[in-house]
């Protein structure tokens, strides 16, 4: 079971899902606040962790960042992640002030863009108790030029500077889709990121393939893993995909090395989309992250 919940997030409602522990009524029961990556909605596939995790007896709260999705927010599709950092500390007081949640036991979960804001809030909001990512967002600048090289991505900063100075004089600024056929311009270029977002658009329908050059701009002058040494002693969990399109392993490795006590790197063979839907990676990563919120939460 759960409901449809929602708060507040600099001006405008972040509209998401609530599952209550079973027997929270009773003692105060952990919780866990999720988000989606990049552009991406509740729908898309987070229904079936929070489950898990509902079944385990933990509280969870699934939502829309601003902007997106079912939340609030103009203009439509907008990705910053400040805003967004805001967004989750908006969900920490939310959730923080529901009856039969233990204050004291919350944990982030992110995957993707939102695996970035979680080491990012993590390392730095005192309510965390305990972080849980998966394919994260590391160092975006990296990870983009090793996935479009150095000379690509130039021309990409060039593009967002133009961009900048067309919005600086009061113009429209522009959107490149989020995914795209093989060869045509996106910003999530690979052949997966195409196949999964098209897959799972069709059970989204708030979703939209859009995203502004000033989300891109913002994102690629992100470090999520900037403060991941101000983690500990707070439990990170880390788990990659060793076959990851988006985010090179060898990124995900070097930061887990500049993590602190405890935590646990696991890495799989399989692709960036792969825990979403597909087995057995789905439970593998799942099972994973509740044998880390057992331990520590």
């Amino acid at each position: 079971m759960r409901s449809d919940v929602s708060f507040m997030s600099g001006g405008s409602r972040c509209r998401g899902w609530f599952y209550q522990a079973p027997g929270s009524g009773k003692a105060p029961a952990p919780a866990i606040v999720m988000s989606h990556g990049v552009t991406a909605v509740k729908e898309q596939h987070l229904a079936p962790y929070a489950e898990r995790f509902q079944r385990e007896g933990w509280n969870v709260l699934v939502f829309d960042y601003r902007f997106l999705g079912e939340s609030e927010g103009e203009p439509r599709g907008q990705v910053i992640p400040h805003l967004q950092h805001e967004d989750i500390r908006a969900a920490l007081s939310f959730v923080s002030a529901q009856p039969g949640v233990d204050p004291a036991r919350v944990a982030l979960w992110g995957s993707s863009f939102s695996g970035g804001h979680a080491l990012f809030v993590g390392a730095l909001d005192p309510r965390v108790k305990v972080v849980a990512v998966q394919v994260p967002a590391l160092n975006i600048p990296h990870a983009l030029i090793a996935l479009i090289s150095r000379p690509v991505f130039n021309g990409l900063l060039q593009m967002m500077a133009d961009d900048q100075a067309v919005r600086n004089a009061g113009g429209k600024g522009a959107t490149l889709p989020v995914v795209n056929e093989p060869g045509q311009p996106a910003f999530l270029a690979s052949a997966d990121a195409y196949q999964w977002f098209t897959e799972a658009a069709k059970i989204a329908p708030t979703w939209r393939n859009e995203i502004s050059l000033e989300s891109i701009a913002r994102a690629a002058e992100y470090v999520p893993d900037a403060f991941i040494e101000l983690l500990a002693p707070k439990a990170l969990l880390m788990q990659v995909a060793a076959n990851d399109s988006l985010i090179p392993v060898n990124l995900a490795r070097q930061a887990f090395h500049r993590a602190g006590e405890p935590k646990r790197l696991e890495v799989f063979e399989c692709g960036h989309f792969d825990p979403y839907a597909n087995e057995p990676w789905h439970s593998h990563f799942v099972e994973g992250q509740v044998r880390w919120f057992k331990e520590h939460l």
